[in-house]
């Protein structure tokens, strides 16, 4: 049987949800979006996810609250409190757990705010080569006689009129390439990376090529929205890493990562979450569609870089970190070039 469910209300934030018996504030905080702030990894040491559960009735949530909806002082808040202080009102949320419903205060020093990040491209003269490129065509239209399908027909346009050749295609444009065809009246624009591989498919003349360059660092995320074939950058965002959730350095996520099973996989949908909405702002800004958006390149440090892809444990970091000479590097990465990733995704080890 499952363990029962309660009702957290996390103030002033407004956040609520249903939390599983047994649940730590913290791990609720974290499954509900809410900024809580924490630095050790849960250990109960930084002090920095201080929470105070409020007592009394709230009509407006539909419940009601008590110091006591969370399981006893545990032995390391006991120990927290006789070396740094702890309010008597408060709770470490990391060990605080929840056993009923529940309105939580989070106060101000326990709080990540949103930073405001501003990272602007700066300008350089370079050579623009782009390594997606748009191919008009006029593909033959299907008749009786000719029983080839339209991606045959298509591939064939490519190599009559741009003599490309051996073409792979992404699966994602199958789907709706024969309607993009028609809608065309068999006329329609390719996107080909690095001339081997169809990555979108347009109807009709279409010249609009964007690409997305992100730099993911421990702290903040600035994405750069550039034209493919003129080099300019048309719009800048930035935000907070949201992993500092789950540590506020490296180490700190390590830790997370190697107390908690998976928490490799929330670290790396935390981070894409983050460039999802990134690339929204940025579509915004310049007014440009996503559909337009041929090709991203993430910039990392290695470990930002495994919990992008999601491709490698984050605990072997320390693995690897403890076997090494002090003062030296860990260790080589793992790779050092673009990894295999989908289509108009590529990745940076810097």
């Amino acid at each position: 049987m499952s363990a029962p469910a309660h009702t957290i209300v996390f103030t002033p934030s407004g956040r609520r949800g249903e939390v599983p018996d047994g649940a730590s504030v913290l791990d609720a905080a974290r499954a509900l979006g809410v900024d809580l702030d924490s630095v050790c990894g849960g250990r109960g040491i930084c002090g920095r996810c201080q929470v105070v559960p409020m007592e009394g009735s709230f009509p407006k949530h539909g419940l009601t609250s008590a110091a006591d909806h969370l399981i006893p002082f545990t032995e390391p808040e006991e120990r927290y409190r006789e070396r740094d202080g702890l309010d008597a009102d408060r709770r470490l949320g990391c060990h605080a757990k929840i056993c009923g419903d529940l309105v939580v205060d989070v106060p101000p020093e326990s709080q990540i705010h949103r930073q405001v990040v501003r990272k602007e491209a700066d300008a350089h003269a370079i050579e623009v080569d782009p390594i997606v490129r748009l191919h008009y065509v006029e593909v033959e239209e299907p008749t009786l006689a000719s029983t080839g399908g339209d991606l045959e027909r298509l591939l064939a346009a490519l190599e009559r009129d741009w003599d490309l050749t051996g073409l792979d295609v992404d699966p994602v444009v199958l789907p709706g390439l024969q309607q993009t065809l028609r809608a065309g009246a068999w006329t329609a624009t390719v996107a080909v990376r690095g001339d081997s591989l169809i990555t979108a498919v347009f109807p009709g003349f279409h010249d609009v090529a964007l690409g997305i360059a992100f730099d993911v660092g421990s702290t903040t995320v600035a994405g750069h929205l550039c034209d493919l074939h003129t080099g300019d950058v048309l719009a800048s965002a930035g935000s907070m890493n949201p992993q500092i959730r789950f540590g506020e350095d490296l180490m700190s996520r390590v830790s997370y990562v190697m107390m908690h099973p998976g928490g490799e996989v929330e670290l790396t949908a935390a981070v894409r979450e983050c460039l999802d909405q990134l690339v929204g702002d940025l579509c915004a800004q310049a007014d440009a569609s996503r559909d337009d958006v041929l090709e991203l390149v993430v910039v990392a440090t290695r470990s930002c870089t495994t919990w992008c892809s999601g491709s490698i444990r984050p605990s072997s970091v320390a693995r690897r970190s403890r076997r090494s000479p002090t003062g030296r590097s860990p260790s080589r990465p793992a790779i050092c070039r673009s990894p295999p990733t989908p289509a108009r995704v590529s990745t940076r080890c810097r």
